[in-house]
């Protein structure tokens, strides 16, 4: 049995699709309107919460949390047939990842977008989801935005296998799905301005900001903490985060918008935006 107990750190050698690291800098709220209640938004997050207390256990168990990211957890190799069947990746404490080669993985790419690690990843995720999600939904309607969703986690999943076709380490996590969200609304709503919480050491305030500032700059630190895993000699140095899976949603989203947008709604949406003055200057 392939079993691995899969943690925020990256000593343990894995890697999570999250958020949660970036606790200096979290959406809170925007000031773009809904008009149609997110239902897809809605039903994504209850079954992504439902996965990790039903079938994780709410990391209550460690070894059941491990079984659950080792087997239904993405492995590069495990797709690229990259390393040997039997191939471990000891984590300590007598348990192991082991390369197998059984029918479920090819349908890890899908599974793991509703697996996490641990509470702070599935909470970071959330927060990003809530928040940009319903924008997203209400530009698109409900079923071409459930197939978004899975076109930018299935996309961010493949940017991650290609970066690192090799890599033994099991990923899981719904934030390659959610970084094609924040590609999306970046190219439908980048004068809106989005409420963060910024937290310095005991310095923390309530700011708004445009959504391309915001956005952008957080694309750009997925880029740079990226790029350090091309390097051929220690492809692992990300510090435990699937950042290539990230970069890969957000291009998914930001390119695929324009073809998933239901441009009726996006004009309603405008109209009710421009009459409520949330457009940042």
């Amino acid at each position: 049995m392939a079993v691995f107990h899969d943690t925020p750190y990256a000593r343990l050698g894995s890697y999570r699709r999250s958020f949660a690291y970036d606790l200096a800098m979290i959406p809170i709220s925007d000031e773009n309107p809904t008009i149609r209640t997110p239902v897809v938004t809605y039903a994504l997050l209850a079954v992504t919460v439902a996965m990790w207390v039903l079938f994780q256990g709410a990391g209550l168990d460690a070894y059941r949390l491990a079984v659950s990211v080792c087997d239904y957890g993405l492995v590069p190799a495990e797709l690229t047939h990259g390393r040997p069947i039997g191939f471990a990746v000891p984590i300590g404490l007598g348990l192991a990842c082991t390369i197998d080669n059984n029918q479920i993985n090819v349908f890890t790419p899908l599974i793991s977008m509703f697996l996490h690690a641990s509470w702070g990843h599935l909470l970071g995720n959330a927060v990003y989801f809530w928040v940009f999600g319903n924008n997203v939904e209400d530009s698109m309607g409900r079923f071409r935005f459930l197939v978004f969703y899975i076109v930018c986690g299935l996309a961010a999943a493949g940017t991650h296998v290609l970066v690192d076709p090799t890599s033994p380490v099991p990923t899981v996590g719904a934030s390659g799905a959610i970084s094609g969200i924040l590609g999306a609304y970046l190219v439908l709503y980048p004068r809106v301005r989005v409420k963060y919480f910024f937290f310095f050491i005991i310095f923390f305030k309530f700011i708004p900001l445009p959504a391309w500032v915001a956005l952008l700059w957080w694309f750009g630190m997925q880029l740079l903490t990226a790029l350090p895993q091309l390097n051929p000699v220690s492809p692992e140095i990300s510090g435990g985060v699937a950042v290539w899976a990230h970069v890969g949603g957000f291009i998914t989203g930001a390119v695929l918008i324009k073809l998933f947008e239901n441009k009726d709604l996006v004009t309603r949406r405008t109209l009710v935006s421009d009459a409520r003055g949330v457009w940042a200057p």
